[in-house]
């Protein structure tokens, strides 16, 4: 296509709405009524344990005297409470169609090319690779983060609509399924993924997944919702933890951590991944202080994009996955005239 350029403002919005999972508790064979898992402040005094500067490490007189100073510390804290052996998280997604047009983009050429491509991918991949690997993720419990980890059964459950017919998905036994190894075929499972698949594809509207889950941990064990950036480094609390009522203290999960949990799916980065990521244009793991996908290495999301759009270069399978879960993902992948030049 002659003399076409990125659009100078292009938006995507997200084709996977995640809400905030909300923490609650219950006793394993019921017995005591659920209620929600409370935040509640703790105060400490705690040790120096940093790595100090080496001229006090070896001079034993100031070592001890630098252990001697208090490290005071106020942080939140959440765990399950007396009687109480089982963490529950409740979380909606949101479906919504997806047919390559960007919400906002300033150029109806280059709009009319992005649609193109997509439709183009969509009639010949499908999105069933996409879906089946989002399904994976709700139902493996990778979203519980931590929680999961130290868990002795994660039971996952989720509901849709069909009809005006429920449909009930039970996944048991979440915790035993590999995060890094693609989960084998069940009918739940086909199942899950054939709705997202349908929705994204050919769905005229929403669907909305109602996700559930059941992870025993423990009585009064320490649970691990979202925790709040501390932008002032002076305030008195070193740990916020995230309530999603303030009135009420209840701790949940960020929406944007769910949803990175659910969008690491990306196996492409690498021909021998050693482990899934989150999708992303750069590939960047922050945990790693990592981008796996290197714009020198023409793998990151803009180059291809480019490539695929603009240059008609039309990227190898794997990645034609990768741009179109980036598409999903949602974002702002305008190209101003100072990033050209």
């Amino acid at each position: 296509m002659t003399n076409l350029t990125t659009a100078s403002v292009l938006a995507f919005e997200r084709k996977l709405d995640i809400s905030d999972g909300a923490l609650t508790q219950k006793k394993s064979g019921g017995g005591a009524s659920p209620k929600i898992v409370g935040i509640r402040e703790k105060a400490v005094r705690g040790t120096i344990s940093n790595r100090l500067k080496a001229a006090i490490t070896r001079d034993s007189a100031k070592m001890d005297a630098e252990t001697q100073k208090p490290n005071l510390q106020i942080v939140d804290v959440a765990t399950l409470d007396s009687g109480y052996d089982t963490l529950v998280c409740d979380w909606t997604c949101k479906l919504l169609p997806f047919d390559g047009a960007p919400s906002i983009c300033t150029d109806e050429a280059y709009r009319a090319r992005v649609m193109e491509v997509v439709q183009g991918y969509v009639s010949q991949q499908g999105l069933g690779e996409l879906a089946r690997r989002y399904a994976t993720n709700i139902v493996n419990a990778r979203w519980l983060w931590r929680n999961r980890m130290g868990a002795f059964r994660v039971d996952v459950t989720v509901r849709f609509t069909v009809d005006q017919e429920e449909i009930t998905l039970p996944f048991e036994q979440a915790e035993s399924l590999s995060l890094n190894q693609p989960l084998s075929e069940s009918p739940e499972l086909t199942v899950l993924a054939a709705e997202i698949e349908r929705v994204l594809t050919n769905g005229e509207r929403p669907q909305l997944l109602k996700v559930h889950a059941e992870a025993l941990i423990g009585e009064q064990q320490e649970v691990y919702p979202s925790q709040e950036l501390v932008l002032d480094s002076g305030d008195r609390k070193k740990k916020v933890l995230y309530q999603i009522d303030g009135a009420t203290g209840q701790a949940g999960i960020h929406s944007q951590k769910i949803g990175n949990a659910i969008r690491t799916i990306d196996t492409w980065y690498s021909e021998s991944p050693r482990f899934p990521i989150s999708v992303e244009p750069y590939g960047s793991v922050t945990t790693l202080g990592k981008a796996f996908r290197q714009p020198s290495a023409k793998t990151d999301f803009y180059t291809l994009f480019d490539d695929w759009v603009v240059r008609e270069i039309e990227p190898d399978i794997e990645q034609q996955h990768f741009v179109m879960a980036v598409l999903l993902r949602g974002g702002v992948f305008g190209e101003s005239s100072k990033d050209k030049s």
